[in-house]
């Protein structure tokens, strides 16, 4: 499945009474509260001796990736152009790869 192809299926599920504002709005709040539940799994298992449950957080990014191609959505942008602007962006910033060197003495972007 392409990335656009998931936005066209995943948003088959977006609530067609909210006006274009509001799927915007929906999809910051609902990516926030969803990076929540992701990084609350992490800190049970690092801080809390929980065991680090897999599936759920698989879930849980799933439910990310609807709400960031909810947001592509309300920008009337294909998800895989702004995948392909990031790819974009990281090889201008590490073009040889990542490089703590590189990344303590870039320039703000």
């Amino acid at each position: 499945m392409t990335a656009n192809e998931y936005q066209k299926l995943a948003m088959t599920t977006l609530n067609p009474a909210l006006s274009p504002r509001d799927v915007l709005i929906n999809g910051v709040m609902g990516l926030c509260g969803e990076s929540g539940e992701v990084i609350d799994l992490v800190k049970k298992h690092l801080h809390q001796g929980h065991p680090l449950d897999r599936e759920k957080l698989i879930k849980e990014l799933g439910d990310v990736c609807w709400y960031i191609a909810e947001i592509a959505t309300a920008l009337d942008v294909p998800l895989e152009n702004v995948l392909a602007q990031n790819i974009d962006k990281l090889r201008a910033r590490y073009p040889e790869g990542f490089s703590a060197q590189r990344s303590q003495h870039r320039e703000q972007e």
